[in-house]
């Protein structure tokens, strides 16, 4: 057992970490940004606190004491490339502050190569209407390579499977597939795993079910 914090743990990934790690015993550190929008987030062996994933202060202080973090953040009235980077820089050097060097971050599928080698945002039919807020996840996974973090970028190898509930099983991905559904407990059995026995670092891996 362990205790972890994760941002962003009101979003649907970030809930699914708070369950997974609770069920296997960790204690966790919630951090949201307003901890009244998220009342019950906060059970038995869950301490919800607000915080700013841009504020390396923030990090610091929501890490403390802490194993691990795992960081699944978006926000989307910001531009993405300014938040990605921002909030990278901000787990850099907060997490370095409290002595934590394990971060688990939930990334982005399009990032992935595709069977063509070339990234899924790239292959001819990817949607393009979201470009922006890819590039703003590829500046982030470009950031993390900056930082003296043990990060691991980390995201279903297609989409979430956004009502499928916990199968107990995942596999990781050969490329990414633009097809593929995982659902959301099952990835964050596979978070919890490089929370728990970390087996890949400073690289992008991917989730399949």
């Amino acid at each position: 057992m362990g205790k972890i914090v994760i941002f962003g743990a009101g979003g649907r990934a970030g809930k699914a970490a708070v369950a997974e790690a609770r069920r296997r015993g960790h204690e966790v550190t919630a951090v949201v940004r307003d901890p009244a929008a998220h009342a019950g987030l906060e059970t038995d062996g869950v301490t919800v606190v607000a915080g700013d994933v841009l504020d390396a202060a923030d990090v610091a202080k929501a890490a403390a004491g802490h194993d691990a973090v795992i960081a699944s953040v978006a926000d989307l009235s910001a531009p993405p490339s300014e938040f990605y980077t921002g909030a990278v820089r901000a787990l850099g050097a907060g997490l370095a502050d409290a002595g934590v060097s394990r971060l688990v971050f939930v990334g982005l599928a399009s990032l992935l190569a595709g069977r063509s080698g070339v990234p899924l945002m790239d292959e001819p039919g990817y949607p393009q209407e979201y470009r922006e807020f890819l590039l703003g996840h590829a500046a982030g996974l470009a950031a993390l390579a900056d930082t003296g973090l043990d990060w691991l970028y980390i995201s279903p190898a297609g989409d979430f499977d956004h009502s499928g509930g916990r199968t107990g099983s995942y596999r990781i991905a050969e490329h990414g597939d633009a097809e593929s559904r995982l659902t959301y407990p099952d990835f964050a059995i596979a978070l919890l795993d490089e929370i728990d026995d970390p087996a890949h670092s400073r690289t992008h891996l991917g989730i399949s079910a």
